[in-house]
């Protein structure tokens, strides 16, 4: 039986499971967060199996520290000794086109990794720091990199180059990357044990930020994010694919700094701007009681959600299934309810009363339809972790 720690670090926060690994069964016997690192503030919430969650205020001015808290706390209620700990498993945003995989963790590749800081720069700075602070405290502990990027290392040129000045590739690594690759992989893993085959299968990750994948036969063919989490559809406060020249555009009209109009195409747009909620609980409820905003806002997510999903169907030269997973594609049953009714001509039909299962795997379409529509419940902790065992050699 090992015990497998899962990370994964923002710029200012730790989120954690804790595994009890015994052959093939991962269950997960602790999880929590550590937030506001930095800030007097600071707090860490944790659970121990399935009792309530626990919020311990301390202050934690570096990801070391927090780590070191995290571990104490660890102790408390789930393990015994930090000897339990079998190996630590990351989650990395950015692998660029270094890392085809997941990464058994040396000096190199943390370097490798701070060396594309620049095309996460939100992201992979905050998991280096998560990375060294394990080795400070845990030394001698084996450590494992997993990449959002990885799995969408699958995609031929036509599908990841730009039409843009080649030097822009080489020297810039301008290109399409792809993001929520490990939920990507997961969910179409499960759809394929579901439907009897690796099959031509549409994963959907929709949550505040989302992404759709065309998998062919187990591997990934194209993927709607790009070179950054902006492109591709719409978004909870995100615009995704607009005019390239907008941005542009904005700055000459209304003087803006490139910063404000990150700010401005990251921040305040996608289904905030459209209807002034970026939380699609909130557009749902008001779409309901009549809201025309939230009504139309809903509409154009799921027109954008369309063109990607045709546009795979034709990549694919077929498809046998479709995936939703993340918050919005395992909860938002009306969102579901639209799109599937505009899929109608695929041969689907929507499950009215399984369309509302929350939490849990489910078929949505019927059982005539011609392709298989499905929730599954994504879990990219859990890949992880199998990936750290497996790299690991433990």
């Amino acid at each position: 039986m090992k015990k497998i720690l899962v990370i994964n670090s923002g710029s200012s926060s730790v989120k954690f499971q804790l595994f009890n690994v015994n052959g093939d069964d991962y269950e997960v016997i602790s999880k929590g967060i550590a937030e506001r690192i930095g800030q007097q503030n600071s707090v860490i919430k944790i659970q121990y199996g399935n009792n309530p969650k626990q919020e311990h205020f301390i202050y934690m001015p570096t990801h070391s520290e927090a780590l070191r808290e995290v571990f104490k706390l660890l102790l408390n209620g789930a393990l015994n000794s930090m000897d339990e700990l079998s190996a630590v498993g990351h989650r990395i945003v950015q692998g660029g086109d270094i890392f085809k995989e997941s990464a058994l963790v040396n000096d190199k590749v943390i370097a490798d990794i701070e060396s594309l800081s620049d095309l996460a720069p939100l992201h992979n700075p905050a998991h280096v720091l998560g990375l060294r602070a394990v080795k400070e405290v845990l030394p001698n502990i084996p450590q494992v990199v997993v990449f959002d990027t990885s799995f969408h290392q699958t995609m031929k040129p036509e599908a990841y180059l730009y039409a843009i000045p080649e030097d822009q590739y080489k020297r810039n690594k301008i290109r399409r990357y792809g993001f929520h690759g490990t939920s990507h992989k997961f969910v179409s893993e499960e759809c394929a044990k579901l439907i009897g085959k690796k099959g031509k299968i549409i994963t959907c990750h929709l949550g505040n930020g989302a992404s759709l994948a065309a998998i062919d036969n187990g591997v990934c063919v194209d993927t709607s994010m790009g070179f950054t989490p902006l492109a591709g559809t719409i978004m909870g406060t995100r615009c995704g694919d607009i005019d390239p020249y907008i941005p542009l555009y904005i700055m000459k009209k209304d003087g803006l700094s490139i910063d404000e109009v990150n700010d401005l195409m990251n921040k305040q747009s996608g289904m905030l701007a459209l209807s002034g909620f970026s939380d699609n609980r909130d557009v749902e409820n008001r779409m309901l009681e009549g809201d025309e905003k939230c009504t139309q806002a809903t509409y154009c997510y799921v027109h954008s959600l369309l063109k990607i999903i045709g546009g795979y169907i034709a990549v694919l030269g077929g498809v046998d299934a479709i995936v939703f997973t993340a918050g919005v594609g395992e909860n938002g049953w009306l969102l579901r309810k639209v799109l599937i009714e505009r899929l109608a001509y695929l041969g689907i039909k929507l499950d009215e009363k399984n369309n509302r299962i929350r939490g849990e795997t489910v078929m949505i379409s019927t059982p005539d339809s011609k392709v298989k529509v499905y929730i599954i419940p994504t879990d990219e902790e859990l890949m992880i972790a199998k990936d750290t065992v497996r790299l690991a050699g433990i």
